[in-house]
């Protein structure tokens, strides 16, 4: 969705006590500046940078974005105030074909009977609450959309976990997207950063 900073925000903030001037000297110092600081853990001048991401994920790959968290902003898609529209769900590829049918036809259903209990405990409960525990019917493999943003500090951490060969393989893909996002941020600003943190 956006982003700010880069290579020459962090150097310039680690730099904040003698001089934030950038000159061509000055500029050709900064891969090794932040390979020093990344490698020596001086993760300050690495918080003045913004990455902000537009998500959709299966509610336990949501929980993931929330666990082990800081300096990060998620707000998500609510299901409070209104009911939610879409009934996307998430099927493991990797599952044999029967059970991603099996998982399928759940999903489906729990979400027809999400709905109709927004409708039919409305009346009982009030909008309000008939729409908060309908959700109760929602599959775990339901989609919701949220919105991210991480300083680029925060946002090593996130990839360092959720990236790593042990974590779920639905997050690993969302950090590795995410990752691959950043690198294609035209003229790279991050290039020398995500070298200095090895990603």
């Amino acid at each position: 969705m956006g982003w700010y900073g880069g290579d020459e925000t962090h150097a310039r903030s680690a730099w904040c006590s003698t001089s934030t001037d950038l000159t061509a000297a000055t500029r050709a110092r900064v891969p090794r500046l932040l390979k020093f600081l990344a490698r020596n853990n001086h993760g300050t001048p690495f918080e003045k940078s913004m990455l902000h991401f537009a998500i959709k994920t299966d509610l336990p790959s949501h929980i993931h974005t929330l666990r082990h968290r800081s300096g990060v902003s998620v707000n998500a898609e609510s299901a409070r105030y209104r009911e939610i529209a879409h009934d996307d769900f998430y099927v493991p590829a990797d599952w044999p074909a029967e059970m991603q049918a099996r998982l399928a036809r759940h999903s489906a259903e729990g979400m027809r009977l999400y709905h109709e209990a927004c409708a039919s405990l409305e009346g009982a409960l009030g909008p309000k609450r008939a729409k908060e525990t309908a959700r109760y019917f929602r599959p775990m493999c339901g989609q919701i959309a949220s919105d991210i943003s991480f300083n680029f500090r925060s946002f090593a951490h996130f990839y360092r976990l959720r990236a790593a060969p042990d974590a779920q393989r639905e997050i690993q893909d969302i950090a590795e997207q995410m990752l691959a996002l950043v690198k294609a941020i035209p003229g790279n600003p991050f290039e020398h950063t995500l070298a200095a943190f090895g990603m």
